[in-house]
């Protein structure tokens, strides 16, 4: 019998031409912004609930505490952001490229991500739990923990990553491919049902699955 063919993400390409400088001193609570430039913006402790960003590119700017509860990210690009606390839930991101960037704490349960990528970046635990993911590349990042926790995922690669502890309990996965990146460990195993790993995974995952099971190998 011919295996399935698995699906990696579909990514479309971001253009941004023509952006207008915004140092970000009046973006606030439930702005629209579209087509601007933030670099090196101090977001830090400020309050944009529900604010939307459209056609934006941000480099250097610091995110720590921000509540973006609630906002909207489409067509954007956004380069060495950092934030010891990300805080995004219940966010929606289409069309978003993230790279070399230091995020801590990120909490973006109940979001919503399609043809998202972050690439080039650390993370500490990234709370992804009821979100759904549609086209998302996660490359070249180091993530303590990951936690898909009921999550409905569709086309996510962890490329070339390292991962330290990934929760998939309750989670619905749909061509995903986990095969070029490394984990110490994973919760819920049942949860991998829809994932794709390679054999030195299963050879690394053996003595845990059997734990799981309650197999003793002698």
């Amino acid at each position: 019998m011919a295996r399935a063919k698995k699906r990696g993400p579909q990514l479309d390409r971001i253009v941004l031409d023509n952006l207008l400088d915004n140092d970000g001193a009046l973006v606030g609570r439930g702005d629209d912004r579209e087509a601007e430039r933030f670099s090196r913006v101090d977001f830090s402790g400020r309050d944009l609930t529900s604010t939307s960003f459209t056609e934006c590119e941000l480099h250097a700017v610091d995110l720590n505490t921000t509540v973006l509860r609630g906002s909207s990210w489409s067509e954007c690009i956004a380069t060495e952001l950092h934030a010891a606390v990300f805080s995004a839930p219940r966010s929606s991101w289409r069309d978003v490229r993230i790279e070399h960037s230091r995020l801590g704490s990120v909490e973006m349960y109940d979001a919503n991500l399609r043809s998202v990528q972050i690439d080039g970046s650390k993370l500490d635990f990234v709370n992804l739990r009821n979100a759904t993911l549609t086209d998302v590349l996660i490359s070249n990042c180091i993530i303590d923990e990951l936690d898909l926790s009921s999550a409905v995922v569709q086309r996510l690669e962890l490329r070339d990553c390292r991962i330290g502890t990934l929760d998939v309990a309750g989670a619905r996965l749909t061509d995903v491919d986990l095969r070029s990146s490394d984990f110490s460990a994973i919760h819920s195993f049942e949860g991998l049902k829809g994932a794709t790993i390679d054999d030195a995974q299963l050879s690394m995952l053996a003595p845990l699955l059997a734990a799981h099971l309650g197999i003793l190998v002698e």
